[in-house]
């Protein structure tokens, strides 16, 4: 049967956990669309029940199986994974990642959270439009049980001081991520707001997540079109997989070599890179190439592929960096976020240099933000 979220809320309104409640139900009729809920009964763990008028706890429900379901079907749904994706902002980014996310077939389910003010913008046409798995939502506890959980928010503020800029978003993350980690404790957190490694720092110190589930979005564009650039523009004599560009986003960004691209002359990898590098500069990052990019990582997360990405991660201990700092670098990504930061075998001092250097640079602004 439909399931009606709004007609559900209202009439749990008096109710405490309300949404969480809706959220179970979204689950179960998503698996057993003929499932029936009433809200006159309450049945507990110990088969004990209350008198609802003196009931303050949880919201009673009780589910109501059909003839074709039985117990061992329900069992089954233990099994079953859900691959459920939240998307945390209605801004161009935030369409942007929805949109790239439903073309490349990800999300049995996906959760965008608008958390503007006044007018919806595309999220009103998304809901006029009404794509498939898609729901839109105001509400944090919608994001529950989500396996990654997409961070696109950005300040608005008019202050032209950039460390208020930043600490505005420091102060929007502060109300948001301790809720979507406590709603999604098994997920994975990604970051696409900006600044991507000062934001993805904030996300990792509010939400007590373990270094490898908070993730940046990082340099993975830029070094995804770095080897086509080599490898489809160049039609250079290399896979051009073996290429990153690591570190800091923008102007001090670094291009790294590892791998069998090791067995090419230093003059050749430096002319190359050279040119690569000239091509890449000219692109621009425009909402959708970011939301394109962000789907990559999602699509390498919720299917576990084991495949190597340069994103924002904890960059302490690597290339001699001693402060909590996230900078790009080489990462494997599966189900559980980063599985093996790569370690490449660099030899330019410029490259330790620069990151260094990038490193001290956030590091610098980070200890004036308030947490």
């Amino acid at each position: 049967m439909e399931f009606d979220c709004d007609s559900l809320r209202r009439l749990l309104g008096k109710y405490k956990f309300r949404d969480l409640t809706v959220e179970e139900l979204k689950n179960v009729n998503m698996f057993y669309p003929h499932f029936r809920y009433s809200v006159d009964t309450y049945i507990f763990k110990d088969s004990s029940q209350k008198d609802l008028l003196n009931f303050t706890g949880t919201i009673p429900v009780m589910y109501q199986g059909v003839s074709d379901i039985n117990s061992r079907s329900w069992a089954n749904h233990e099994t079953k994974t859900v691959n459920k994706i939240t998307v945390v902002g209605g801004g161009e980014l935030g369409i942007a990642c929805t949109l790239a996310i439903l073309a490349k077939g990800i999300a049995d389910r996906l959760v965008l959270l608008d958390l503007s003010e006044g007018t919806k913008g595309g999220t009103m046409d998304l809901e006029i439009f009404n794509l498939p798995n898609v729901e839109i939502s105001k509400d944090l506890s919608a994001s529950a049980r989500s396996k990654v959980v997409i961070l696109t928010v950005n300040s608005l503020g008019s202050s032209q001081s950039y460390l208020d800029v930043v600490q505005s978003n420091v102060d929007m993350f502060r109300a948001l991520v301790p809720a979507l980690g406590h709603y999604s404790q098994h997920g994975v957190l990604l970051v696409a707001s900006q600044p991507v490694e000062i934001m993805t720092y904030v996300t990792w110190k509010l939400s007590a997540f373990p270094e490898n589930r908070v993730i940046g979005i990082g340099c993975n564009l830029d070094s995804q079109r770095l080897q086509y650039i080599i490898t489809n523009v160049l039609k250079a004599q290399t896979s051009g997989k073996e290429v990153w560009v690591i570190g800091e986003q923008g102007e001090d960004k670094v291009l790294t070599w590892g791998g069998q691209e090791e067995a090419m002359s230093h003059n050749s990898k430096v002319q190359l890179s050279n040119r690569a590098m000239e091509l890449l500069r000219v692109k621009g990052q425009r909402s959708w190439s970011v939301g394109l990019s962000v789907a990559d990582l999602v699509d390498s997360i919720v299917n576990n592929k084991k495949k190597v990405h340069s994103v924002s991660v904890l960059a302490k201990g690597y290339y001699a960096i001693n402060s909590e700092v996230f900078l790009s670098l080489p990462c494997i990504l599966g189900s559980n976020g980063v599985s093996e930061v790569i370690k490449t075998t660099v030899k330019e001092d410029t490259v330790t240099e620069k990151l260094q250097s990038s490193a001290s640079s956030v590091h610098g602004v980070q200890q004036q933000l308030k947490l």
